[in-house]
């Protein structure tokens, strides 16, 4: 079973949790820019966190034969906080980067006016830049906040088709489809979906245009989600075939509109200080 998953928080994860992963069968990652669990205070740190993005976080990812690419953004709790607003200026410089595979987590985090400019605002940026987008649903209040994205996705210059509507579930997947953006869903071990709800959707809806991941991050999450839900779609009678297309080409279909996912490892993989083998401590 080959495995992409499309929205992780490797940033936050150990070197373990990417031996875990490649044992499992992952061999690709998209690390969405996200908060760090606490505010930020000026733009110089999502300087810093954008190019560990683009730099360590890849050396990291390779060292496991796993390929690594991220996307870039400023993300919906951040764009409430007048100290981080500035970034949005700055997004450019690195929206070029070979790396960046979509602008996002953008979204709504609490659907205020300040997170609806930043989302207009970053819908453009990837329109210009000709990169899809990752777009992150809120938490609460969901199907409003669903409608409310949609309603930016449609006001803007970028095309439902490359859009990526992230952390949906029972109430708004069938809105989500008829959008026709690409649906995302995180399984969670305590929140969002589960293996078991996952599989029951992909058995109403189908695997077209789908895109699982384990958000893992630095809250009690699970890198090997991925896995498991393809384990259960096998055991629930899925194919091989719809578990490598929900798992594999849906996710290298939606990234490969940016141009830049590249899949051999060994002919991307950055080095670190002139080092070709990470070593703890080096």
């Amino acid at each position: 079973m080959r495995i992409f998953d499309p929205h992780i928080h490797m940033t936050s994860r150990t070197t373990d949790d990417y031996e875990a992963m490649r044992a499992a069968g992952v061999r690709a990652v998209v690390e969405p820019a996200f908060w760090l669990g606490q505010p930020r205070t000026a733009p110089a740190t999502f300087r810093d966190y954008f190019d560990s993005l683009l730099g360590w976080e890849p050396f990291r990812a390779a060292q496991y034969g796993i390929a690594h690419h991220c996307t870039i953004a400023l993300n919906p709790k951040e764009a409430n906080d007048p100290r981080c607003l500035p970034v949005l200026d700055e997004l450019p410089r690195w929206l070029v980067k070979d790396r960046v595979v979509a602008v996002g987590e953008i979204g709504y985090d609490a659907m205020t006016p300040a997170e609806d400019k930043a989302l207009a605002a970053q819908l453009q940026l990837a329109a210009d830049h000709g990169l899809p987008a990752l777009v992150h649903t809120p938490h609460r209040d969901k199907l409003a906040g669903l409608r409310r994205t949609l309603d930016a996705v449609r006001e803007s210059a970028l095309g439902t088709e490359r859009v990526l509507l992230d952390h949906l579930n029972e109430t708004t997947v069938e809105e989500a489809k008829d959008s026709g953006c690409w649906l995302g869903f995180s399984v969670y071990p305590d929140t969002k979906m589960d293996e078991a709800r996952m599989v029951a959707l992909l058995k109403a809806y189908g695997p077209e245009r789908v895109l699982v991941n384990s958000a893992a991050d630095w809250g009690r999450s699970d890198p090997l989600k991925t896995r498991k839900v393809g384990d259960l779609m096998l055991a629930e009678g899925f194919s091989e075939d719809d578990v490598d297309r929900v798992l594999w080409r849906n996710p290298v279909e939606f990234y490969g509109m940016s141009g830049r996912l590249v899949l051999d490892v060994a002919a991307t993989a950055p080095t670190h200080e002139g080092n070709s083998v990470l070593r703890g401590g080096e």
